[in-house]
């Protein structure tokens, strides 16, 4: 077997030597780091330092590969693309012959194995083993050996190389990361694949080979489907119902060993009587109180540092500071000044022992102690669970339109049943109706004076307005509507003999205004008129005059020219009126309270008692059962009429007066608008169930509008039929407000 080796050595030197006269000059060195190979496969590597190979793994391993390759198999790849180079270059490139260059490829398969493994065709081949056993090497340090083969002959140690060859070497090695040094042989051993594989998964954590699976599935080798007995079907024995004769013989047995004295039992042991000498008097479970609700005295202070006979040097005062303490009170006086002793012995007496004992006593003699309990209650439990806003959508969230034109402020404004159109009063004389699609000004009237209130009429057959100027009330035709319209118009507005209820002379004086352009009627009233307001049918009005103290509200019938006096007595000047929705109530609002009248009775119904400052406005809800009344001191009330006459729910929202607030005919929002210069808007849902109550969550805060000599928004009125809200601001802007 040693002949063969040496004659397949001789031929790879041979082969060798005549590729390297073929490749050249230049590429001698190349091609010599690139086909020196070791008998066992093991491509030759100048370094041989094993913390250089180790530290090169662990930083393939880190990732500093290219891509999202995993490093192993990044470096596997690059070497197996490096060693097809090397076969290309030496075989395309070096011009040799056909023959040659099969006898180069036949040394070359017979020098590199398949797969990467070692070949054991031969003895030489075999790389020798160190057989020291566990024998450190740390002995041989000093010895030109580092073991004994098999054989018994030394393992001579390798020279070392110098680490700058060693890295330039590495550096132009593909393979240099697949290499490490194995210290115990004094040689380096080159990965293969498979074997870099199972490091990247032991590394990993994993198991070393990828066919094994950590998660298979339980096999149940039982077979469980349409079991109805057990494993053993055989029937119960008799001995397990009967009792054991065995089992009462040895009880028997150690009954008469315990009778006899034979068996002793260990006594129980006796527990010392100790008890605390620091504890408090809560902590002593004997402690007998004379009384029920027995509450322990306070403990006193317990000595710290300042007290010690040896205190830190910080705590020392300064004789500066001594005779400062002599010019303060008693009471802001420190009562211990810390002083330094070299020991125990030298500490004197407490001066003021019998002075603290007698305040202690004081203390706990004179002290009142009162137990008292305190609920632990989260304070957000407490909270109103809420619904969310995105739910109760749609309602007025951001300004649309803005209704430009009036001069001075808009005291008011209101809409007719269609929602086409709207009417608004001003400071500045001027009534306007609008266009609320395209903020058009349709009609102008000059009325001459400050306009207080405007009202639409809620029928829609009947498009006139209702206007407070001064002491006079004008009743306006818009000319609006079709012909037929207009003409039951015109009739309604010729003035014939004007009759009062109350006495022979009327109350209201009835004059054609044939100033304005479709016709109007003017009510003259001898006091100054505050508000109007239309009744549902729109054939009656009501009037108030807060001035006057015996015409304090006045109901004018239309169509018959007639006019009413309230046949109430009012305890109060009063601030609004306004007619139920539905029934022949009337409600009066004064600024303590509300008072609720039945018409066809002519008594009163209820009282409603606000407990605010002053009234300022009032809405019915369209079923007619919920009022909300705004005050001048920023708090909005709501009244349930069913529940009680106080208020159900008080909401502090405008830090400044509550102008007017308003329902919406159809949608569950109310509002309320301020001189804050903000619109609040409310979700207000009244259920037919009367065992439950009102839901109110405050919705939205609508800005906009500017503030004018102290006023903020005057008036605000929603959409008939979306849900729209309008404001009338001191800024002589009317906004629209949609969701």
């Amino acid at each position: 077997m040693g002949a063969v080796a040496k004659k397949k050595n001789e031929n790879n030197r041979e082969n060798d030597s005549d590729r390297r006269r073929v490749i050249g000059k230049d590429n001698v060195a190349e091609a010599q780091s690139d086909e020196e190979v070791y008998p066992s496969g093991v491509t030759s590597h100048s370094c041989s330092d094993s913390e250089s190979d180790s530290d090169y793994l662990d930083s393939s391993e880190d990732g500093e590969f290219e891509g999202n390759q995993s490093p192993v198999e990044s470096g596997a790849e690059d070497s197996d693309s490096f060693d097809d180079e090397d076969d290309d270059k030496t075989g395309n490139d070096s011009g040799l012959s056909g023959d040659e260059q099969g006898n180069s490829d036949e040394n070359k398969s017979s020098e590199q194995p398949q797969g990467g493994e070692e070949s054991d065709s031969s003895e030489d081949e075999v790389a020798p083993r160190n057989t020291i056993g566990n024998v450190p090497l740390e002995w041989y340090k000093d010895e030109e050996h580092i073991g004994y083969d098999i054989t018994g002959k030394k393992l001579k140690k390798k020279e070392r190389q110098d680490k700058l060859d060693a890295f330039l070497a590495s550096a132009d090695d593909s393979k240099n990361w697949r290499k490490i040094y194995d210290e115990y042989n004094d040689e380096e051993v080159e990965l293969t694949k498979h074997e870099a594989r199972l490091l990247k998964r032991l590394l990993k954590g994993k198991a070393p080979h990828a066919d094994f699976d950590p998660y298979a599935p339980y096999v149940d080798w039982f077979k469980w489907d349409d079991a109805i007995h057990p494993l053993s079907n055989a029937p119960e024995p008799k001995r397990r119902f009967t009792p054991s004769k065995w089992e009462a013989k040895k009880v028997a047995k150690l009954v008469r060993a315990i009778r006899e004295g034979r068996i002793k039992f260990d006594k129980p042991k006796e527990e010392s009587q100790v008890y605390d000498l620091w504890a408090g008097e809560s902590s002593s479970p004997t402690k007998k109180s004379g009384h029920l609700a027995y509450i322990p005295a306070p403990k006193p202070k317990l000595p710290g540092l300042e007290e010690s006979y040896n205190p830190p040097p910080e705590y020392i005062p300064t004789q500066e500071e001594i005779n400062s303490y002599q010019l303060m009170n008693e009471e802001d006086c420190p009562k211990f000044i810390p002083r330094r002793y070299t020991s125990m012995r030298n500490i004197p007496a407490y001066d003021n022992a019998v002075k603290d004992t007698f305040e202690r006593c004081l203390d706990l003699y004179l002290c009142p102690r009162v137990r008292k309990k305190r609920l632990n209650i989260d304070p957000e439990s407490l909270k109103p669970k809420l619904p969310s806003r995105r739910d109760l959508k749609p309602y007025p969230i951001t300004c649309y339109l803005e209704y430009k034109g009036h001069k001075g402020a808009v005291t008011s404004i209101s809409t007719d049943t269609s929602g086409q159109w709207i009417a608004s009063g001003s400071s500045d004389g001027t009534v306007r109706v609008w266009e609320v699609a395209t903020c058009r000004c349709l009609r102008i009237w000059e009325i001459g004076e400050v306009v207080k209130h405007v009202a639409w009429n809620p029928l829609p057959e009947l498009p006139i307005l209702a206007i407070v100027v001064g002491a006079d009330v004008l009743v306006l035709n818009t000319g609006l509507g079709s012909e037929e319209d207009q003409k039951q118009v015109e009739e309604l507005l010729q003035v014939g003999a004007a009759t009062s209820l109350d006495d022979k002379t009327p109350s209201v004086s009835w004059i054609q205004d044939d100033r304005y352009r479709y016709g109007a009627i003017k009510l003259q009233h001898f006091k100054t008129v505050s508000s109007v307001e239309w009744h549902r049918k729109g054939d009656y009005l009501s009037t108030v005059m807060p001035a006057d103290i015996l015409y304090l509200s006045i109901v004018v019938y239309l169509s018959k020219r007639l006019t009413q006096r309230v046949p109430f007595k009012l305890h109060g000047l009063p601030v609004t009126s306004v007619f139920h929705p539905t029934r022949s109530i009337f409600f009066i609002a004064t600024k303590k309270n509300v008072r609720v009248y039945d018409l066809l009775k002519q008594k009163l119904v209820k009282k409603l008692e606000t407990g605010l400052r002053e009234v300022s406005s009032i809405a019915i809800h369209p079923a007619g059962d919920n009022v909300i009344v705004g005050s001048k001191e920023g708090k909005l009330s709501w009244f349930d009429m069913d529940l009680s006459s106080q208020p159900f729910r008080t909401l502090t929202c405008h830090p400044k007066d509550i102008t007017n607030v308003a329902f919406h005919r159809s949608y569950p929002l109310f509002a309320s608008c301020s001189d804050d210069c903000t619109a609040y808007v409310f979700h207000g849902m009244v259920y037919s169930d009367l065992n439950q109550n009102p839901l109110i969550v405050p919705l939205e805060i609508l800005r906009g509008h500017s503030s004018s000599n102290g006023r903020g928004i005057l008036d605000c009125k929603f959409h008939p039929r979306q849900p729209w809200l309008f404001t009338a601001g001191a800024d002589s802007l009317i906004k629209l407000y949609c969701h």
